[in-house]
């Protein structure tokens, strides 16, 4: 018998909640809804689904503090799906460890790709060290970890070390929306001045080494305002 992944829709909405529920049982998957923060979270310690869809404006509590309850025990993928469309809005929800966020109204085929992602993320965290080590594959790009090596096409690239480890974050994350600080803060260090201009001069070194059209990337696209999402790795 074929284990059915488990998802935890928190959304008040009736009509939201029914049809996303039916897409996603269409697709196999096994669901559970509540409308409020404080049917969410009993269901969340009690059955640790293996995904969670969390709208933030409940009528009882502000889905933020859901994340920030959620993340001091758990690793659980938790995808946001808001109607709030300001930038500092999705920065803070993914600072806070959101793993994704989707603004309303949300297509169903992509909502089906996020949560892909959002799960094999997180098998790939569940069994860290030889997942990390396995090369980066995706449309002629390839990242070896343990060598340092960068190629497109079979051609090899040079990148400073720097370059190096800002693309080997992205691509280890692959699929994931990356906020500007997370990645300073990997790279740099959590005392980094909060300026994103040298990472974005980092990242415009990279796009011209790796793009074929720097301006219209095809590896590493720039979520504006918020920070950079990295092409799904064809090998996951």
């Amino acid at each position: 018998m074929t284990h059915k992944l488990s998802i935890l829709l928190v959304e008040d909405e009736k009509n939201i909640c029914d049809f996303i529920s039916a897409s996603l049982s269409a697709q196999d998957y096994r669901i559970s809804t509540a409308h409020t923060g404080k049917e969410a979270l009993p269901i969340i310690t009690s059955q640790c689904p293996d995904l969670i869809l969390l709208d933030l404006g409940l009528p009882d509590m502000d889905g933020m503090e859901i994340i920030r309850q959620v993340r001091t025990w758990s690793s659980i993928p938790i995808i946001v799906l808001s109607a709030r469309t300001q930038e500092q809005e999705k920065v803070r929800a993914l600072d806070l460890g959101a793993d994704d966020y989707l603004t309303k109204p949300i297509g169903t085929s992509e909502l089906l790709a996020r949560i892909r992602t959002a799960l094999r993320h997180s098998n790939r965290l569940n069994t860290a060290s030889p997942l990390y080590k396995r090369p980066f594959h995706a449309k002629g790009l390839t990242i070896d970890f343990e060598k340092h090596l960068v190629s497109v096409d079979g051609r090899d690239v040079h990148l400073t070390q720097i370059e190096f480890k800002i693309i080997s974050l992205l691509a280890q994350n692959s699929g994931r929306v990356m906020t500007y600080d997370t990645i300073i803060s990997n790279i740099w260090g959590p005392y980094a001045d909060d300026d994103n201009s040298i990472l974005r001069v980092n990242m415009a070194h990279i796009r011209r080494k790796l793009e074929q059209n720097p301006a219209e990337p095809q590896y590493v696209f720039t979520e504006i305002g918020i920070g950079y999402r990295m092409i799904e790795d064809e090998m996951q």
